[in-house]
């Protein structure tokens, strides 16, 4: 979605547009100021695709990298809640929270291996 968000931003007035029609106020005020939201925005779905990789890696920067999003994702909700829109601040409080607490979990962290673990691959070559 923050691809999609990017795209839309670099190139408005397309039929990709009709998405932001769940949104429209936010494309409004994102269209102001276009380019640097369109760059902010295929940064975040850099982060977010690197963040993926790591994850199905089982990598422990994988998991940092998750659950410094999903706390970001929890400190924007959290502004949403102190600005008075009670619904989504609220709700996406909730599903947050929730989401961190579960990465936090010993259950989760211990499937994941830090990079100092990971042993380089011999070549049948090399070992001669």
């Amino acid at each position: 979605m923050a691809l999609y968000a990017a795209i839309t931003l670099f190139h408005p007035g397309t039929a990709l547009d009709r998405l932001w029609s769940l949104n429209s106020a936010a494309h409004r005020e994102l269209l102001s100021f276009r380019e640097a939201a369109g760059v902010l925005f295929l940064l975040l779905a850099g982060l977010l695709a690197a963040a993926g990789l790591g994850w199905f890696g089982r990598r422990m920067w994988g998991w940092r990298l998750a659950v410094f999003v999903v706390c970001t994702q929890l400190l924007g909700d959290f502004v949403n809640l102190l600005r008075g829109d009670f619904l989504r601040g609220g709700t996406g409080l909730l599903i947050a929270g929730a989401l961190v607490i579960y990465l936090l979990s010993d259950q989760v962290k211990t499937n994941f291996t830090p990079a100092a673990a990971i042993q380089p691959t011999i070549d049948d070559k090399d070992a001669r």
